[in-house]
This record gives structure tokens, sequence and C-alpha cells, in this order.
């Protein structure tokens, strides 16, 4: 009964940019510039606005630099700032991700804000980039609960990044109660290494459209693009149904996507179609 309450419709904008390596607040420059004119564009469409999604880092961009001189527990200035931005959109956020600290141990974290800029969920990064070269679990701890977020329009599955790899992961958000999964992510490619680029972009693409499909949920990846030094990002943020249609893609450049989700389909498919029900 508790799905009746919640709204039939969401609206779902992700943003995707160019972070600035290591330098906060000409990031945090860069988001409320995206932002300003993305819900400018929503709002002048009479189009709702549930929930936002920002990329992994969206504060430095990969940098290790930055995961030697964490943000305290709480998530410090940048969910300071992300807080502020909910409250004048009247918009829950997906904050992914800072590096927070506790008890000596570092992890890369999600924080979802409601509307009033309250923290209502955290996510520890489960599944660390340890792979094809990649060593975040050199300096991060992996956490080791999966979180739904339940909020005011309906519940939204945390995943970052290389979760994207462990299908078993995003089944058990959906038989948690996700309705809604979101992914945001640093995906990233060698620029030194021919043809990576296109092959990471269509590994992401794949994986999105089949994690959307096989959990008959909505799919929401928020990514960076643009170069980082010796990596370049993919872009390619998403907004896929559950039915693997592509709402709206970013393709490589900087900019918001956006689209009004119908959670009724979802909650529909859960009862005719529950395969990620089934073992």
């Amino acid at each position: 009964m508790e799905n009746l309450a919640k709204k039939a419709t969401a609206g779902i904008l992700s943003i995707q940019f160019e972070p600035v390596l290591n330098e906060p607040e000409a990031n945090f420059k860069k988001v409320e510039n995206l932002l300003e004119g993305a819900v400018k564009d929503v709002l002048a469409k009479e189009k709702p606005l549930d929930l936002i999604i920002l990329p992994e880092f969206f504060t430095t961009g990969v940098s290790h630099k930055y995961v030697e001189n964490p943000n305290p527990k709480n998530g410090g200035r940048p969910i300071e700032f992300v807080a502020n931005l909910a409250r004048k959109y009247n918009a829950n956020i997906v904050a992914g991700t800072v590096i927070t600290e506790e008890e000596g141990k570092l992890y890369n974290t999600l924080f979802v804000l409601n509307r009033t800029g309250e923290t209502v969920a955290k996510y520890r990064k489960i599944h660390l980039f340890k792979y094809f070269g990649g060593t975040e679990n050199e300096r991060i701890t992996p956490g080791n609960s999966i979180v739904v977020a339940d909020l005011d329009f309906g519940k939204v599955g945390l995943a970052i990044c290389f979760d994207i790899k462990y299908p078993l992961h995003y089944k058990k958000l959906t038989q948690a109660g996700a309705e809604i999964i979101v992914n945001p992510a640093a995906w990233a490619y060698l620029k030194s290494v021919k043809n990576q680029k296109t092959q990471n972009a269509t590994a992401f693409e794949a994986l999105s459209i089949a994690r959307a499909n096989e959990n008959l949920v909505y799919f929401v990846t928020s990514n960076e693009c643009g170069e980082a030094g010796p990596l370049g990002n993919t872009g390619g943020s998403k907004i896929i149904s559950p039915l693997a249609d592509i709402l709206a893609d970013a393709g490589e450049k900087e900019g918001g996507i956006y689209a009004e989700v119908d959670l009724e389909l979802v909650r529909e498919l859960k009862k005719t179609t529950p395969m990620a029900f089934e073992d």
C-alpha cells in the first residue's frame, strides 16, 4: 500500500560536466551554472523536478591528491553546497560522490539530500575500481551495505560507477524496492590506449541498458566528460526506461538531461514480470 501514496510520475535531471582537477570552488561554479540553465529550461516547460543527480567526484574529478585530503564524515563543504541547491530548487539531490573519513578509513560516499537540504541516505561504494590498472582499493575502504532511499516521490536505489559491473548489486536494490536506480560515475579511459574511449563508452551504455531492463527500473547515470590528465571521461550520461528505451542522452558534452518518468510502469512491471525477484 505504501507505493500507492507515491507520485505516478517523477521529473529527473542528470548533470554531466568536465571537472577541474582539485579545484572544488571552480567545480561548484560549474554545477551552479549548469543547474541554473537546466532547471530554467525544465520549469519553462512546466515540468516537475523531483530528482537531480551529480557525477562521482563532482567537486574534484578523479584525484589521488584529493583522496589524501578527505572531507570530514558529514561530507563537509561539498554537502553544504548541495544542501543549498536542494533548498533553492526544491528538489531531492543525489550528490555523488565525496571522499569521507571515519575511524581512520576513507570511503567514496554518495549522499542523498531531500528538498529541505537534509541528508536522508548515504551509500559507500562497494565495488572499487581495482582492475584494468585502477588502484582505488589502495586508498579507499569498500562499503558493505546496499542502500535504497525512500524519497517523497518513490524509492531510489544507489550505486556508483564500477558497481555497474556487478549485476547482483542491482538485483538486490530492486528486491529492496528500488523503482529508479541512479549510478553517478567517473567512467574514464586512458588516452594513450587506442580505441579505449569507444570501447569504454560502448560498455557503459550496454551495461546501463542491461541494468535497467533486467531489473525493470528506470536507470540514470551522471558521468563526467572531457579530459583529466592522462585520463579522459566518456560522458554518455543517460536516463533509460525499464523497457530499454533511452529517454535522454548527454553525448560527450557538458549539460543537463531531463526526462519525466512513469513510476506506475515500474510498479505494474514488478507485479506482472517480476524477473529480478526470481533466483
